[in-house]
């Protein structure tokens, strides 16, 4: 089997545009304001940087090209993201920023014609912002989804929805909620989830505080949601009622592999701004670059993009070829989540001092790199999903041997 990791032509500009466009546009924009997004303008700054990015060609690399994107697959996003995640705030220039981009994925996939014309279309355009409300408060859905607690009961022409929501993602000034709820079952029960659409102003949306989290960049913050008699009709069902868990792995296993791409770039950077210093830095009679400790850190730095790269390309090919790919794209996140920290880890230690200051970048790398063991499944869970799978194949096996 041949194996071809080349880029055509147009693939090949995009990144190079991407990544001049986020390391002359946006890092002087994100170095200012220390990587916080709302210190930096929140949605203003949003919008000018996207118009940028448009101007420079590189806009919405993911959406299908029917509403402006480039209509790019799973491969071929993945050094364009990584390109614009050099930056903290090149994915939101590009529209590639979470929750946007995976509810811009699910939507292309899931939503039918007038869904798509009402939602789709504007979010592809950076018109608007989105948020998916599917995490609650224990005991509600978590790590494990199956606990899912919150309940939209069937009325007259459509569905009221009750539940309380928190670290939802974008929630404050988005345009509409994707809501998980429960429409059969109890908590616990595997099915029975249904996905609906609404716009953000609907009576029965109340979004609560800011939960102040490690990282800063994401817009609109990690809020508290609750639905009190959220009035949506049936036309609001995305997909159909009780397929709810079965279409979020539509986005899940891509969202998964976009957040590797992203933060590899931003780890790309740490790991950079590193090496540019050690290769600088006088002490211990030469340069900090020239001694074997530090040299064993950058040479763990490289191992570690590298293999990242490697299991984010394979979980990429699989989910291309219409793969559900659960285990290499488990692979990947849980790898990538702790060697994109340990790559920025590492480089903060290698300017020591600078490292954990603001001159730097690097502490504010680590700030945002240290959730992702924790953001779209922990670590921990991936490990049981994945071994649970394993043995389960080895029992098949032996049941039919």
């Amino acid at each position: 089997m041949a194996i071809d990791l080349s880029y055509s032509p147009e693939v090949e500009s995009l990144i190079e545009r991407t990544r001049a466009f986020t390391r002359d546009h946006v890092l002087p924009i994100e170095d200012a304001h220390g990587g916080d997004i709302a210190v930096a303008g929140g949605d203003e700054i949003r919008v000018k940087l996207q118009q940028a990015a448009r101007d420079a060609g590189v806009f919405a690399p993911h959406a299908p090209i029917e509403y402006g994107g480039h209509g790019l697959n799973m491969s071929d996003r993945a050094p364009v993201f990584e390109e614009a995640g050099y930056s903290l705030f090149g994915p939101t220039a590009l529209n590639i920023a979470a929750p946007d981009e995976g509810n811009v994925h699910m939507l292309a996939h899931i939503a039918d014609p007038e869904q798509k014309e009402q939602y789709l279309a504007p979010l592809a355009a950076g018109d608007v912002r989105s948020a998916f409300a599917m995490t609650e408060p224990a005991p509600g859905a978590g790590a494990d989804p199956s606990a899912l607690s919150t309940r939209a009961s069937k009325v007259d022409g459509g569905w009221r929805i009750n539940g309380k929501k928190w670290f939802i993602t974008g929630a404050d000034g988005a345009g509409f909620f994707i809501i998980f709820a429960r429409t059969a079952g109890e908590p616990g029960d595997r099915g029975g989830a249904t996905m609906f659409l609404t716009p953000a102003d609907a009576a029965g949306i109340r979004v609560g505080r800011h939960i102040d989290t490690l990282d800063k960049s994401m817009l609109g913050g990690h809020c508290e949601v609750d639905f009190e008699d959220l009035f949506v009709p049936d036309s609001a069902v995305l997909g159909e009622v009780d397929r709810g868990f079965e279409y979020a792995q539509v986005r899940l296993g891509p969202a998964r592999m976009t957040h590797v791409m992203r933060w590899l770039g931003a780890a790309r950077r740490g790991h950079d701004v590193a090496v540019d210093y050690v290769a600088r830095r006088e002490a211990f009679g030469g340069k900090l670059g020239d001694l074997g400790m530090v040299q064993q850190m950058v040479a763990d730095n490289e191992i570690d993009i590298a293999a990242t790269r490697a299991l984010l390309t394979r979980a990429c090919w699989e989910l291309d070829q219409g793969d559900k790919a659960a285990n290499s794209t488990a692979i990947a996140k849980t790898f990538a989540a702790e060697a994109i920290f340990r790559i920025v880890d590492r480089s903060v230690q290698m300017c020591g001092g600078m490292g954990v200051s603001g001159d730097l970048p690097l502490a504010r790398l680590s700030r945002e790199v240290r959730p992702f063991r924790v953001y779209d499944g922990p670590s921990e869970v991936h490990r049981w999903a994945l071994a649970k799978r394993v043995v389960g194949a080895a029992k098949r096996a032996q049941r039919e041997s």
